[in-house]
């Protein structure tokens, strides 16, 4: 078995927000968005990222990119990324690239597609002569499925499935390692999500890329990925394989987000009894003690409130964070 390409230890993320009416030297309130994640990453192998919105995803993945301040551990390619310099930094930024969420805001409106796609390889590789930029930009917008004709065209002229393939385009015109797709399909149509994810697909098995999908679907992120990553509120619920987190999910959070996944037959889908995630998202500027899902969670008792669960292996390379998860879940076993 290979080497992993990634390696998270302990990645913290936490901000200081300003207290609301608060005198000049109150200080600030500590919100944790990401709260002691771990895992590896090998070459060619996606990784799945889920959770609901507020549940850390985007900021987990910018801490590894380097654009939020955080504490831990991101080795790449054997490299502690904290422990470079700026210039070091910077150079190992080509073998990791990311793909946005909103495709058109990603873009730079007064640019034309063919230099917004050029323009990582212009600043990585000052010395590429005009002629090599343009056939590689030719050659990547092929491989997207997009026209090399279109190049000198503007992003508000494609429609947002063309403009999240430029975005793609852009991110591997350096043959990265490590791809990092943040809710790459979430402003899109299902058909076009299909076209997406697809050609993600294609291109991890053409490229070997490494790649961590992040969404709030997990219908769809369990069509490319080999593992699934369950967060919520910046923790760590469950992880597996993606078979595995769908067929035997252990932690009741992971069993509500299937249970929420809707059925193609509209007959089936109506019929079936669907239970609900009770409340809200807690405040991650006062998270619950204890487990932090034990305030939805119907399992929650005592010990939930007082003793951060561990992950305990549930499984082979499946681990669950619940006190209780050989248990049946109440309200999922009632919907059965």
């Amino acid at each position: 078995m290979s080497a992993p390409i990634l390696q998270v230890s302990d990645l913290r993320v936490t901000f200081d927000v300003p207290v609301r009416g608060g005198w000049p030297w109150t200080p600030p309130r500590k919100l944790q968005a990401v709260g002691g994640i771990s895992f590896d990453l090998r070459p060619g192998e996606v990784l799945g990222v889920v959770g609901e919105s507020g549940s850390g995803k985007s900021t987990l993945a910018r801490a590894i990119i380097g654009t939020v301040p955080s504490s831990g551990r991101v080795v790449f390619d054997g490299q502690d990324l904290g422990n470079l310099v700026p210039g070091a930094r910077r150079s190992r930024r080509r073998d990791i690239q990311m793909i946005f969420q909103d495709p058109l805001a990603a873009l730079n409106p007064r640019m034309t597609v063919g230099d917004i796609i050029a323009e990582p390889l212009v600043t990585h590789h000052p010395k590429t002569p005009r002629a090599e930029v343009r056939r590689r930009v030719a050659e990547i917008m092929d491989r997207v499925g997009l026209l090399p004709n279109l190049m000198n065209r503007y992003p508000h002229e494609f429609s947002g499935g063309q403009c999240q393939r430029i975005g793609i385009a852009r991110a591997l015109i350096l043959r990265p390692k490590l791809l990092i797709c943040d809710e790459p399909v979430s402003a899109l149509d299902v058909s076009v999500q299909a076209q997406v994810v697809n050609l993600l697909r294609e291109l991890r098995r053409e490229l070997g890329i490494a790649m961590i999908f992040i969404a709030h679907d997990l219908s769809v992120v369990r069509h490319i990925s080999d593992r699934v990553m369950v967060m919520y509120l910046g923790r760590l619920m469950e992880t597996a394989t993606a078979k595995a987190i769908v067929e035997t999910p252990r932690h009741p959070y992971t069993q509500f987000l299937i249970a929420s996944v809707p059925i193609p037959d509209p007959e089936l889908e109506r019929a079936r009894p669907r239970p609900v995630l009770e409340g809200d998202l807690p405040s991650p500027l006062a998270p619950p003690s204890g487990c932090v899902f034990r305030t939805r969670c119907p399992k929650a008792r005592e010990r939930c409130a007082q003793e951060p669960p561990p992950a305990y292996d549930v499984g082979p390379a499946h681990r669950a964070t619940c006190h209780y998860w050989d248990e049946p879940t109440p309200m999922l076993e009632a919907a059965e």
